[in-house]
């Protein structure tokens, strides 16, 4: 028999364990299974979230700001509180090599969701769910948060389909413009560039501040920009100010590339005649060590992106030193490269409702003030401007969303294909005298082609 004070040991103990079990099933970071609610449409769920770049799950150290990061806990937990039952695994990966790896991670099923900034190349294989019965039939989705031509530059097309179709929306920002220090420009008594500055506005500022800086008495260069594996992008925008293309067309079937049309071959022209104005190394990355700090010596800077600017222009304060202008647009208003990263549903998930409801969250204001607080990554809806952190650098955001708005679309099919990379070789080739502008575009333009018949 029990004694009486055994008993009530017993029943103690009985009551600690069930108290316990059940304050384990509110713990807001619970591994996955742990986030039941079963009276919810939820209930059970897990999503597999795929996510590409500096993502962590706990609170890191910003190496340019040396600030606390907030980690994906905090989406996690947002997500799951606004969708009781359901639970979040994120499988997050390094930018190096993600094309192959994220090929890998499809083919054998691993995610619901995949951040996509080649939806160009796996759309048509059939492995993404079309979006656009949950866009017409979502009452709470509305199209019209998005930066102007954000939905339509990320378009694609299909397995089955000549139209472009949406495949994904778009999650992580990114835009191309020109940028210039207004010091410099100070220094020698130069009008800053206009805000849609043409190509011999460039040219002339640029040669105005190549020399002994008047105040200074250092060198400066007028101009700076990158030579090598990116070159293709800032030539191609050159034939695009001056109404030209890359080409036409989106299936690869149907392309036909322009690389030795008349704007291209001016454009390559004015790049070998601005490179005069360049400190040397541009064709192997160098010459620019000192842009964004205190003893930067170069004028203006072509092709740049957000996250080369904006942190450590604030780290170093000099963001009010720093001016941005547009890449060279057409007669429309277009031009420029299309940047960034879509999300997509997986076409094998078993929780396509719950990928779906993700994806508006991951496009919520909530969700994207996080990662452009914590990851510096440029944000695709307008109420963005609303935010407190947007109003400290506002003077360098606000031009840079505009660029965002007018890129030439659709998407460059060919930009992380074999022509990028022959037109790439040609424009260094003539860079480095090896050949002049009509020669290597010519050249660019019978390799890309022929590449093209071969791959068709």
């Amino acid at each position: 028999m029990f004694s009486k004070q055994t008993f009530r040991t017993l029943l103690f103990l009985l009551v600690m364990g069930i108290a316990i079990a059940g304050c384990s099933n509110t713990d807001g970071n619970s591994d996955a299974g742990d986030n039941q609610n079963t009276d919810s449409e939820w209930a059970g769920q897990t999503l597999r979230v795929h996510l590409i770049g500096d993502f962590d799950m706990e609170d890191a150290t910003d190496p340019i700001t040396g600030e606390t990061t907030e980690g994906l806990y905090v989406l996690k937990e947002e997500f799951e509180n606004q969708h009781p039952g359901a639970t979040v695994q994120f499988i997050t990966m390094p930018w190096e090599g993600y094309t192959e790896k994220t090929q890998a991670m499809i083919t054998s099923g691993e995610a619901d969701v995949y951040q996509m900034p080649g939806i160009a190349d796996f759309a048509p294989q059939g492995v993404l769910e079309p979006l656009q019965s949950y866009i017409d039939e979502d009452p709470e989705f509305d199209p019209e948060v998005f930066i102007d031509n954000q939905i339509e530059g990320w378009q694609v097309l299909g397995p089955d389909s000549d139209e472009l179709q949406t495949y994904g929306l778009p999650f992580q920002g990114d835009a191309r413009f020109i940028a210039y220090d207004k010091q410099i420009f100070d220094d020698w008594g130069v009008e800053y560039l206009s805000d849609h500055p043409t190509m011999e506005e460039v040219m002339e500022k640029a040669e105005q501040m190549t020399g002994e800086n008047p105040v200074t008495g250092k060198q400066n260069y007028g101009v700076w920009f990158r030579g090598d594996f990116n070159s293709a992008f800032p030539l191609i925008n050159l034939a695009e100010g001056q109404n030209g293309r890359w080409g036409t067309g989106f299936a690869w079937d149907e392309i036909e590339f322009e690389f030795n049309s008349p704007e291209m071959i001016t454009g390559l022209e004015w790049l070998l005649d601005v490179q005069e104005y360049a400190p040397s190394g541009i064709t192997s990355n160098q010459g620019n060590e000192r842009w964004l700090t205190e003893e930067n010596d170069i004028a203006i800077m072509l092709h740049q992106s957000p996250g080369e600017i904006v942190k450590a222009a604030m780290v170093q304060g000099i963001d009010d030193k720093i001016g941005i202008a547009q890449e060279f647009k057409n007669d429309e208003g277009l031009g420029g490269m299309l940047a960034g990263s879509p999300i997509a549903i997986s076409a094998d998930s078993d929780h396509k409702d719950l990928a779906w409801e993700w994806l508006k969250f991951a496009t919520s204001d909530f969700a994207q003030q996080y990662v452009y607080e914590n990851l510096g990554s440029m944000p695709v809806i307008k109420a963005a401007s609303e935010w407190d952190s947007y109003a400290e650098v506002e003077h360098l955001l606000d031009p840079m969303l505009e660029a965002m708005s007018t890129p030439w679309t659709p998407r460059y099919p060919w930009g992380a294909s074999q022509p990028r990379y022959i037109l790439t070789s040609e424009v260094e080739a003539a860079l480095t005298g090896s050949r002049s502008a009509e020669e290597a575009l010519d050249k660019a333009q019978q390799e890309s082609t022929e590449w093209l018949e071969n791959r068709n």
